[in-house]
């Protein structure tokens, strides 16, 4: 598939993909026109690397990480410098903190949303309102 395919499939802008691309983080076939063609494996590649950004890790660990997160899994212990250990670590924890942050974010989220909906009294006994019919009319 072409860039433009790509780019449309993963909701993520033709230059960023170039810039993956420069980073290491995908890679291309180059056709005789100069057009990159990719394969359809990209497309979660694309994403995974999405995540990881999200997650907050530099796109040079992101590099060094990905033969490890392909099936089957291949890890390279010797590539793994202290600095890749410290900040692998550090942003394992961030995320653990993230994780945690957003659940308990859901959970009062939850909780006032069944507050609402109980007192409401048009639950449809799975959180949902269900329609009601108004007598008056």
């Amino acid at each position: 598939m072409l860039i433009g395919e790509l780019s449309e499939r993963t909701g993520t802008p033709r230059r960023l993909l170039r810039y993956y691309e420069e980073q290491g983080l995908i890679s291309s076939l180059r056709s005789d026109n100069g057009y990159r063609s990719y394969s359809d494996s990209t497309i979660d590649r694309v994403l995974q690397v999405r995540g990881l950004l999200d997650a907050g890790l530099p796109t040079r660990i992101i590099q060094q990480i990905l033969p490890c997160l392909d099936s089957p899994r291949a890890i390279h212990v010797e590539d793994a410098t202290p600095e890749m250990i410290a900040t692998l670590t550090r942003e394992r924890d961030r995320m653990t903190a993230r994780i945690d942050c957003l659940a308990r974010n859901r959970d009062r989220v939850a909780e006032y949303l069944d507050a609402v909906l109980d007192l409401r009294g048009q639950t449809d006994g799975q959180g949902e309102l269900s329609e009601s019919v108004d007598e008056r009319s």
